[in-house]
C-alpha cells in the first residue's frame, strides 16, 4: 500500500509541475526572511537561523528539507539577508540560494516599513533512482518508463522576489511575492538506451509564482508572559494553504505553541531561549490520508540573534567661568 501511495503522490508531482513547490515549516513565524525579503534586518540585529524539516517521517520518499538564513540591519538604510535551502522529495530535489536587501523607512516611534528585494538562482535536478510502477529500478539505466530520465539531470535559473513588511513593537504584517519571473527549467537528457531503442529525454520543470501574506499581534500579559497569534497565507493562484499559529511565551526564555494547517495538520510547538540562542521543536499531527502510514512530521530550530546597540555619543562643556 506504501508503494502505491508514494507512486500516486509523484505521479501528481511530475516532470511538468505548476502547483505549490515552496517548502513549508511549521514553524513559520521564525523563519519570515524565506518568504519575504523586506524582513531583512527590520529587527536591527545580526539574525541567523538552521531549520531542518522531516515529514510525513517513515513515509518512503517523503519530503526532507533544510534550511539556513541570515539577515543584519542598520546597513545601507536598511538590511542584507541571505537563504539557501534544500527540498528533496523522493528522486526530486530543488536548491535555492538568494540575497535580499530591504530598504526601510521609520514610521512612527517604533514602527519600520521594509521594502525588500531578493535575487539568487534555483536549481531542479532528478537523481535518475525513481522505482516505476512496474518495480523496475531506474539505477543503471534498466528502466522501461520513457518519461523518466534514468540516467539523472538537473537544471538551473536564476530567481526574483518582492516583498513589503511592517513591524513595530507588537505587530507585524507582510505581503509578498516570489518566484515573480515564472521560469521554466528544461534540458535535453541526451540519450538513454532501455533494451530496446535509445529514446530522446527532455527535463522539463515551470517554477509557478507563489504569493504570501503574514501578520501577528504580541499581547503582553503580565510581565513575564505574553501571547502572539499569528497567520501565514501560501498561494500560488491555483491552489491555497493557511497555517494559524499561536506562541505563549514565559520571561522571554520558554515558549510553547500550536497551530492548525487547513486539512493537513495540528502542529505542536515547543522550545527556549537564553542569551540569544533559540532552539525550537515541532511535532505534526497529520490529519490528511497519510495519517495512517506516517508517524507525523518533525521539525527541530536553532537560532542565534545579537543586538547592536550603537554606543552613546558622549558630550563635555566647558564651565563658563573659565572662558
Amino acid at each position: 500500500m506504501r508503494k502505491t501511495l508514494t507512486i500516486i503522490a509523484f505521479s501528481i508531482t511530475g516532470l511538468v509541475s505548476v502547483a505549490q513547490q515552496d517548502a513549508q515549516f511549521s514553524m513559520n513565524m521564525f523563519n519570515r526572511l524565506a518568504v519575504n525579503p523586506a524582513y531583512a534586518g527590520t529587527n536591527k540585529a545580526l539574525c541567523a537561523t538552521i531549520l531542518y524539516r522531516d515529514q510525513w517521517d517513515k513515509f518512503p520518499g517523503a519530503p526532507k528539507t533544510g534550511l539556513l538564513s541570515v539577515d543584519y540591519g542598520q546597513i545601507a538604510h536598511g538590511g542584507l539577508g541571505l537563504t539557501i535551502d534544500q527540498d528533496q522529495l523522493g528522486f526530486d530535489k530543488t536548491l535555492k540560494a538568494k540575497l535580499a536587501y530591504s530598504f526601510h523607512l521609520n514610521l512612527g516611534a517604533t514602527g519600520v516599513l521594509g521594502i525588500g528585494l531578493d535575487a539568487g538562482m534555483i536549481n531542479k535536478s532528478m537523481s535518475g533512482n525513481f522505482i516505476a510502477p512496474d518495480g523496475t529500478s531506474t539505477v543503471g539505466g534498466g528502466g522501461t518508463d520513457n518519461a523518466i530520465p534514468w540516467s539523472g539531470t538537473s537544471a538551473t535559473t536564476y530567481d526574483v522576489g518582492f516583498g513589503l513588511y511592517y513591524t513595530n513593537n507588537n505587530l507585524y504584517v507582510g505581503l509578498s511575492s516570489l518566484h515573480l519571473p515564472q521560469q521554466t527549467l528544461s534540458k535535453k537528457n541526451g540519450t538513454s538506451t532501455t533494451g530496446i531503442s535509445s529514446t530522446a529525454y527532455d527535463f522539463t520543470y515551470e517554477v509557478a509564482r507563489h504569493y504570501y501574506v503574514m501578520a501577528g499581534y504580541k499581547f503582553q500579559l503580565g510581565t513575564q508572559f505574553d501571547l502572539t497569534p499569528s497567520i501565514l497565507t501560501k498561494s500560488d493562484a491555483s491552489s491555497t494553504q493557511l497555517d494559524i499559529n499561536l506562541l505563549a511565551r514565559w520571561n522571554k526564555m520558554v515558549f510553547v505553541g500550536v497551530s492548525y494547517r487547513l486539512t493537513d495538520a495540528i502542529p505542536l510547538i515547543v522550545g527556549m531561549e537564553w542569551k540569544g540562542f533559540k532552539l525550537g521543536y515541532a511535532y505534526d499531527v497529520t490529519l490528511s490520508a497519510l495519517k495512517s502510514h506516517s508517524s507525523g512530521s518533525h521539525e527541530i530550530m536553532l537560532g542565534y540573534c545579537k543586538k547592536f546597540v550603537k554606543p552613546e555619543r558622549k558630550q563635555g562643556h566647558m564651565n563658563v567661568r573659565f572662558l
